[in-house]
């Protein structure tokens, strides 16, 4: 069984008194262990698609399940739960909270889930530490450059050991080399946990690191890149 199971999914945004189709019947298949690039530029809907999987926006119609569980039909209060549980997200702007340190900001979200706080601080000492921060943990965010930053962020989204990881345009901020360095190590800590990496981009340079690649158009998604025995399609 697919980890992510997509199907007919629609979402749809009032602009200006008009509609907006965004995502259009879009059916999809993510395995366990798959590293699935989405392209597309910008207000193609990549960002839509994520916020649908993790459940930070409800669906218009269609269906999603992860591990089994159809996260469309939970409730608001259980879809936050899972997404705490089970879904680490990698966002472009980092999104660390500027008043906590570095070690602050990748326990904070397990000790609100319960987990004991040294435990949670081990876990993310050991994080910080494969992606070369082990000496900035009493660090603030504004002491620190994009790059690591982002490798905190990256930290922080695998702290609780999640199902799913998606990244959203998380080069997007960075320079060329320090882009390519922080996808680089997020693969390698996604890849070594057996993780499933969802990641949304407009960057065409990640595309030789997927194991497949769609790419946003007009609602609709297109394979661009197959697994053995899949159609890829054109639009």
């Amino acid at each position: 069984m697919a980890l992510v199971e997509i199907d007919g999914l629609v979402k749809r945004y009032n602009e200006g008194g008009r509609e907006r189709l965004v995502l259009d019947q879009v059916d999809l298949r993510i395995e366990e262990g798959e590293f699935f690039v989405m392209l597309g530029k910008s207000g193609s809907g990549k960002s839509t698609l994520l916020n649908m999987i993790s459940a930070i926006d409800r669906a218009d119609a269609g269906r999603i399940r992860i591990n089994g569980t159809e996260i469309t039909a939970l409730s608001e209060q259980a879809q936050t739960l899972f997404r705490r549980d089970h879904i680490g997200i990698v966002f472009q702007f980092f999104n660390l909270i500027p008043t906590l340190t570095v070690l602050e900001n990748i326990t904070l979200p397990r000790e609100l889930a319960g987990v004991d706080r040294r435990q949670a601080q081990q876990r993310a000492r050991d994080l910080l530490a494969r992606v070369g921060l082990a000496n900035r943990a009493d660090a603030y965010p504004d002491k620190l450059s994009g790059g690591e930053q982002q490798r905190v962020a990256i930290a922080r989204a695998l702290a609780h050991e999640p199902l799913l990881v998606l990244a959203d345009e998380p080069t997007g901020n960075l320079d060329e080399e320090t882009g390519e360095s922080v996808l680089r190590l997020l693969l390698e800590l996604t890849r070594d946990a057996g993780r499933t990496l969802i990641m949304a981009t407009h960057n065409p340079e990640i595309v030789p690191l997927a194991d497949r690649v769609a790419r946003l158009h007009e609602g609709q998604l297109y394979i661009t890149r197959a697994r053995e025995g899949e159609l890829v399609e054109t639009a």
